[in-house]
């Protein structure tokens, strides 16, 4: 007979759900993500930035930082072409510092110019400790970077301006 997990070892375990929620709103957090093993639970608080649905990438551990003024790009598109209808914002999901690549000596996920898809990875957040992908969630071209690498950000601190039309 298979032995059961401790309780103190469950991810699913209710009293620590409980204590992660508290944790949640007490540091004003909007998502934990938790993995051990096999298992993982995922907590969002508040309203979700991203489409529902989405799917998560892998953490990967190299964060980067993000600012609050847009990033040099490449070639400037007119401001018709930057703002409009078809124009969409990746917001950060939780607060953090925000990292444009994997490893310092890695290339961006996505700079301007770029082609993103829903599960496209755009940029790390390290929030607590934990390196936490953010999938563009969208598809479509990166118009702009909107921060800086290892800046600090806000939950719904615009990242990056994306031209939807396909």
């Amino acid at each position: 007979m298979a032995e059961p997990i401790k309780k103190t070892e469950e991810v699913f375990d209710v009293e620590r759900i409980r204590k992660l929620i508290e944790l949640m709103k007490e540091h004003d957090l909007a998502e934990i993500d938790l993995r051990q093993s096999a298992q993982r639970i995922r907590l969002c608080r508040g309203g979700q930035v991203a489409p529902a649905g989405a799917p998560l990438a892998q953490p990967m551990y190299a964060p980067a930082p993000v600012f609050s003024q847009p990033a040099p790009s490449a070639p400037s598109a007119p401001a018709a072409e930057i703002d409009g209808p078809h124009i969409v914002l990746i917001k950060s999901p939780m607060v953090g510092t925000f990292y444009s690549r994997a490893n310092p000596n890695a290339k961006n996920f996505v700079e301007a110019g770029s082609d993103v898809a829903p599960d496209s990875v755009v940029c790390i957040i390290e929030a607590m400790k934990v390196f936490n992908e953010i999938p563009a969630e969208i598809r479509g071209k990166i118009v702009s970077v909107l921060v800086k690498n290892e800046e600090t950000v806000d939950f719904g601190k615009p990242l990056f301006k994306v031209d939807t039309r396909g």
